[in-house]
């Protein structure tokens, strides 16, 4: 990672996008010479994978039928 000052990256925020956006640099944004940002690619999360949490959660009814009128006595 490259170290960067803020004031350098506001001057030059296109070109260092650019330079991010194409995967070849990373950055590190610094304030007073310590560190208070990363600037790196974003990486999108796969849609295909399972959340590890929201795996675990079981559901033992069937949403989609209407509750009975005990039930919604209850609420």
């Amino acid at each position: 990672m490259l170290p960067i000052n803020i004031h350098q990256a506001k001057t030059n925020l296109s070109s260092i996008l650019s330079k991010v956006e194409s995967g070849n640099e990373t950055y590190v944004i610094c304030r007073n010479g310590k560190a208070i940002a990363d600037l790196i690619p974003h990486k999108k999360r796969s849609r295909v994978n399972k959340d590890p949490f929201l795996s675990q959660v079981k559901i033992h009814c069937d949403l989609t039928e209407p509750m009975t009128d005990e039930e919604w006595e209850l609420e």
